[in-house]
């Protein structure tokens, strides 16, 4: 975790996420855009039906709202940057009835 409300972000949440061949981020939705970019590797990523491949210095915009996911589809580790809009982490993910949430600001 790079920028969240846990260190004082208002607005945005950044971090990075470094995910060994074969394994990635199950399907799952947010009700905030979010923007993956690879910084090294190879990902497959999907939005609802429609999957791609994408490899070091390419990024995907995922709207609010819409199913999504990848993993990493190369042999080596996937480097993945992702920036969502709101700082704190709120995911719900495929046959989960709560949303998962993450860096939330600290306690007074």
């Amino acid at each position: 975790m790079q920028v969240s409300a846990g260190n004082g972000a208002s607005q945005l949440c950044l971090f990075e996420q470094w995910v060994q061949p074969g394994v990635g981020a199950p399907t799952h939705w947010h009700s905030v855009e979010e923007v993956l970019t690879v910084l090294s590797g190879t990902a497959e990523m999907w939005i609802d039906d429609d999957s791609m491949t994408l490899t070091a210095g390419q990024s995907l915009l995922v709207p609010a709202e819409r199913k999504h996911g990848f993993r990493n589809v190369g042999t080596e580790t996937l480097h993945i940057n992702a920036v969502l809009a709101s700082p704190i982490f709120e995911a719900v993910f495929d046959g989960s009835a709560e949303p998962v949430r993450r860096w939330l600001p600290a306690a007074p």
